[in-house]
């Protein structure tokens, strides 16, 4: 079998807890300033979830905590998924 190549290595989610979030205003910004796909950023103006498939999830958690708190933080190495390894 071929190996499969995964574009972006790191599914990346997480939950920002904060005032005045603007879930609109949230994409724009990465979709703008990071490169990667897959994004969902859901939620109201206290909470949103963000998911987002990228190389640089360390990018994203940074821009993020400058909204406000950032938990649930779950990132997975979808190379090693795709090879069948743990960890």
């Amino acid at each position: 079998m071929p190996e499969q190549t995964i574009e972006y290595r790191y599914d990346t989610q997480l939950l920002i807890e904060g005032t005045d979030l603007d879930e609109d205003e949230i994409n724009d910004y990465i979709t703008d300033n990071f490169v990667g796909d897959s994004l969902l950023a859901v939620g109201d103006e206290e909470l949103i979830k963000i998911h987002f498939h990228t190389n640089e999830p360390w990018k994203v958690l940074e821009y993020c905590r400058s909204l406000g708190e950032i938990y649930d933080i779950v990132i997975e190495d979808m190379d090693r998924q795709a090879r069948g390894l743990q960890g």
